[in-house]
């Protein structure tokens, strides 16, 4: 039976044969080299803004915690923010020959690799199209020692373009996890990214719903600013798990922009499936 890499070939198609084989070359290069990770994870959005690489860096906290080999790999070369997240924006891969080194953060070890670290400056820009993109990710994918990792959560750029798609139809991803904010067009976009992966079979573990209220430190009153139920009225209409609403936090946000992450304490994936 063909497994989903071949099916994957299969689908390829190129009028030029030298083409055709480097790039089959290359998702080979690709294929053995993530051959040591077992679960992989993509984090999807269909609109910025949403705080995806938060949650993509929540969701590696989680299993970083649980003693879990993990690593990020930051596809979102048009927003990088994984190295910021983690504090690690001075630290730099090692190159050695043909083989990269992913830098590690500080507290649980978690493997990350960004364009970020190959830029002058932090805000330098990627102005690169798509297939430039996708092309640069297959690269660094097939060159990156990851090592054996439990699980690769893949951070992805919003929206259904070149980079979503590369990974879902060539990575092949155990799943997809989606999110979302309260606001109404916020949750008809991201509805697009999870048709996207459903029409790709890839399995959605889930939806995120992030900022979804305020919760007053005296009182303990939830303000639903946004509104209030529209991740789980998606998650019910396409029967897949609405697993957190993830509140408007000060602490978090302070210590996402200080590149402190890793010392949040509250874990948002407990009971989560993968």
């Amino acid at each position: 039976m063909m497994n989903e890499y071949e099916k994957v070939k299969e689908r390829m198609k190129f009028d030029h044969e030298e083409i055709k084989k480097k790039f089959m070359e290359g998702l080979d290069m690709v294929a053995k080299r993530l051959k040591k990770v077992k679960t992989k994870i993509a984090v999807m959005s269909g609109k910025g803004g949403v705080g995806k690489s938060t949650v993509a860096a929540l969701l590696a906290i989680h299993y970083g915690r649980n003693g879990y080999r993990t690593g990020i790999m930051d596809c979102d070369f048009w927003g990088s923010s994984i190295p910021r997240i983690f504090g690690v924006t001075k630290k730099r891969p090692v190159l050695t020959g043909e083989e990269i080194e992913p830098v590690h953060t500080d507290r649980w070890g978690i493997a990350i690799m960004s364009i970020q670290f190959f830029l002058p400056s932090e805000s330098a820009p990627v102005v690169w199209r798509g297939p430039l993109v996708s092309g640069v990710i297959r690269d660094m994918l097939a060159k990156t020692d990851w090592g054996e990792l439990d699980y690769l959560i893949f951070d992805l750029p919003p929206g259904t373009g070149d980079v979503p798609i590369t990974i879902l139809q060539e990575i092949r991803p155990n799943g997809v996890v989606l999110v979302a904010t309260p606001q109404e067009l916020t949750t008809v976009i991201v509805e697009k990214s999870l048709i996207m992966a459903q029409e790709l079979e890839t399995a959605v573990v889930g939806l995120i719903e992030n900022m979804s209220y305020y919760e007053c430190p005296q009182c303990g009153h939830r303000e639903y600013i946004f509104g209030r139920g529209r991740g789980s009225e998606i998650a019910s209409k396409y029967r897949i798990p609405f697993y957190a609403e993830i509140p408007i936090d000060p602490i978090l946000t302070k210590l996402v922009d200080s590149g402190k992450i890793e010392a949040f304490d509250t874990d948002y994936f407990e009971g989560f499936p993968l």
